[in-house]
């Protein structure tokens, strides 16, 4: 099997897959074996996450990180999603001086950067405004 098919069969990378705990209804992301609101162990099952949120926090980065030279000045910000876990997400397709607290966000996939010789290109999460 070759790299990127490889990591496209690992549903969590392409899609926002959490974990609800069937005692206390906690939906988490990332996914976790253990729930920390009520302490319990195999009682987390899959879950898909709505794809909408709010911005909680964020900043403007101005000195990206090796990689992300390009992209500057970019927003990096934690959105709050319906369900309730909490993310931190570039934002996306917008100027970063109009991104707002309490502003509505969709995520979506979006490439994020190049691997290795071969230029294996991996996706990830980040987030729009609506």
């Amino acid at each position: 099997m070759g790299v990127p098919r490889f990591w496209r069969e690992i549903p969590n990378r392409y899609n926002l897959i959490g974990v609800k705990c069937k005692n206390c209804n906690r939906v988490l992301f990332p996914p976790r074996f253990i729930c920390p609101g009520c302490r319990r162990v195999g009682k987390l099952e899959p879950h898909k996450l709505k794809d909408r949120g709010k911005i909680v926090s964020f900043t403007v980065v101005h000195v990206p990180p090796n990689g992300f030279e390009g992209q500057a000045p970019y927003a990096l910000a934690i959105v709050e999603l319906e369900e309730g876990p909490r993310l931190t997400a570039q934002i996306t397709d917008c100027d970063p001086n109009q991104v707002k607290i309490g502003d509505d966000v969709e995520m979506v996939f979006r490439r994020v950067g190049q691997e290795g010789e071969d230029g294996v290109i991996y996706y990830g999460y980040k987030a729009r405004l609506v």
